[in-house]
């Protein structure tokens, strides 16, 4: 049985798991239950800049190789874990979150092992990078949304 359809279930998740977190930001927004703060809406405003910085549209991101398209995704992990270490509370919590959704982008690899052990990692087919960057930009509108809120 190929591994294939395994795979692109977890990628499906990714994009799931940050369409659930979209909802209950904005859920808790709309019911006044998140009331941001000056350092909320800084932090929000760097985290998407780094986020659009470093996913761009579809059509940019699909035209790259597999080895930069890796590379930015690894980059928007990045991103969100320097925010976080900078801030408490639900802001915190949405960005790990995040991190949390796109975890399995940090056991995909593009080199060929050529002969020697992978440390857990594997190949992602390029759909799962999509999906993957699909996630990053729905998590960046959010992080949108908050930085625009006055």
């Amino acid at each position: 049985m190929p591994i294939r359809p395994a795979i692109r279930v977890v990628c499906m998740d990714m994009r799931r798991i940050v369409a659930v977190l979209a909802e209950e930001a904005e859920q808790q927004l709309h019911d006044h239950v998140w009331e941001l703060s000056p350092h909320d809406h800084g932090l929000a405003r760097e985290a998407e800049a780094g986020l659009r910085k470093a996913v761009g549209p579809p059509d940019v991101q699909e035209a790259l190789p597999l080895k930069d398209r890796l590379e930015h995704l690894r980059e928007t992990l990045a991103v969100l874990a320097i925010c976080l270490a900078r801030t408490h509370g639900r802001l915190a919590w949405l960005l790990a979150g995040g991190i949390e959704a796109l975890e399995p982008v940090l056991r995909w690899r593009v080199l060929s092992p050529e002969g020697g052990g992978t440390f857990g990692t594997v190949p992602a087919h390029p759909e799962q990078y999509a999906e993957a960057e699909d996630a990053v930009r729905r998590l960046q509108e959010v992080l949108a949304q908050l930085s625009a809120m006055a």
